[in-house]
């Protein structure tokens, strides 16, 4: 009897860590099972706050990489050596120990060259999947500069890991279209979009009366963010529309739900428009507590900036929000266009432009059905189109190409 494929996966960081990048990783892994696939785990040394080499975590269990040692792990840029040293040295050794079929490192590029020469030493095919270029990240962040130094020796590694490697996942064609663009084969280049489960996503209740009330928003109509509050999001733009939403329509409000870097640079934004009264800063919330603010929101707004990292990457919340049936209007960058169909299963906006977006989402509001129908449309999406089995089924391609057969 033929066994089961193995794969040892090697992440950045895992569950009980919560993130996007945790939660696809766990949904991957889970599907594969399903698939009747061996699947280990190997966290990278950025497994914060991890002392132990093997942990329980979401029903899963992780294999840890130590901390790397020495002066190296202390170095600006020198540490990203110590610490691809330090994932090669715990990965070697337990695949000698596991023995899999195909090594599967998920970005960052500090995942893959691990992955490669251990692959080489032990002649075991190398998959690497990208989630995000970390280098445009970065930038927003505030990390790095666009085409500095080190922005430059990132792209240019994450250039050479593509190529050595003997399959490429992206998670979907914006990401893809670059690295064809530098030269990789568009045949060697698989998609495992984004998805949900639907399972864990129910359509919503209805605002929570109480809850409403404790906010302010009894007889007002709210447009909604939840999530982190990095500058490519574009909550900035939201703050700025403000002014212009209310001139429409007096008892629109503003509930952004989560924090991050740009947080105090919205509140000082609302405070110099005057609509500080107008815009609910709630804060992080318990997991457990999130669709309590989300069943509130009448529209969700995501109106990212245009930059490369928004034109090349989907994002997981407006797959999100259509899972659970609500109303949603974008910017009309890349990421988003892949996702939704404007006046079938959300509305795009033109990136940049606050009138276009007060006044789309205005019209939003005032629907005759109140968006029934589009609801409809975004939950029939991810149901048919974004549900993890059918997105993971597209590694059996990719794995099959990697091993020279089919699975």
């Amino acid at each position: 009897m033929t066994r089961p494929v193995r794969i040892l996966h090697i992440f950045d960081h895992s569950l009980p860590l919560h993130s996007g990048y945790t939660f696809r990783s766990a949904n991957i892994l889970r599907e594969q099972r399903k698939l009747g696939w061996e699947t280990f785990h190997l966290t990278s040394p950025k497994q914060m706050k991890c002392d132990a080499l093997e942990e329980e975590a979401g029903g899963l269990h992780f294999y840890r990489t130590p901390q790397p040692q020495g002066v190296l792990g202390k170095l600006p840029m020198a540490n990203q050596w110590a610490l691809m040293h330090a994932t090669e040295n715990r990965l070697f050794k337990l695949a000698q120990e596991l023995k899999p079929d195909i090594l599967h490192a998920h970005s960052p590029v500090l995942n893959a060259f691990p992955a490669l020469h251990v692959g080489r030493r032990l002649g075991i095919p190398v998959v690497y999947e990208i989630r995000a270029f970390w280098e445009d990240a970065a930038v927003d962040h505030g990390t790095q500069k666009e085409d500095g130094l080190r922005y430059r020796l990132t792209r240019a590694m994450e250039t050479r890991a593509v190529k050595a490697v003997d399959q490429v996942v992206t998670i979907c064609q914006g990401l893809r279209g670059d690295l064809i663009s530098r030269g990789v084969p568009s045949g060697k280049i698989g998609v495992v979009p984004n998805a949900v489960d639907i399972e864990q996503f129910h359509l919503s209740a209805g605002p929570d009366s109480a809850l409403k009330e404790q906010l302010g928003f009894s007889g007002c109509r709210v447009i909604g963010f939840l999530g982190s509050f990095y500058a490519y999001e574009g909550l900035d733009l939201l703050i700025a529309a403000v002014p212009e939403l209310l001139a429409s329509d007096p008892q629109i409000r503003i509930l952004l739900v989560g924090g991050g870097p740009q947080e105090d640079n919205l509140k000082a934004q609302a405070k110099a428009l005057g609509v500080t009264d107008k815009i609910v800063f709630v804060g992080r919330v318990p997991h457990g507590e999130v669709s309590r603010y989300y069943d509130l929101v009448d529209l969700l707004a995501y109106p990212r900036h245009a930059m490369r990292l928004t034109e090349l990457v989907t994002p997981l919340k407006p797959l999100e929000a259509m899972a659970q049936g609500h109303l949603l209007i974008a910017s009309d960058v890349g990421g988003h266009k892949e996702l939704i169909k404007d006046g079938i299963t959300g509305f795009l906006f033109r990136a940049e432009d606050q009138n276009d977006f007060a006044h789309k989402a205005v019209n939003a509001l005032n629907l005759a059905d109140k968006g029934a129908a589009i609801k409809a449309n975004g939950r029939q999406f991810v149901e048919q189109e974004r549900n993890w089995s059918r997105s993971v089924a597209n590694y059996k391609i990719i794995y099959g190409t990697a091993l020279g057969r089919s699975l």
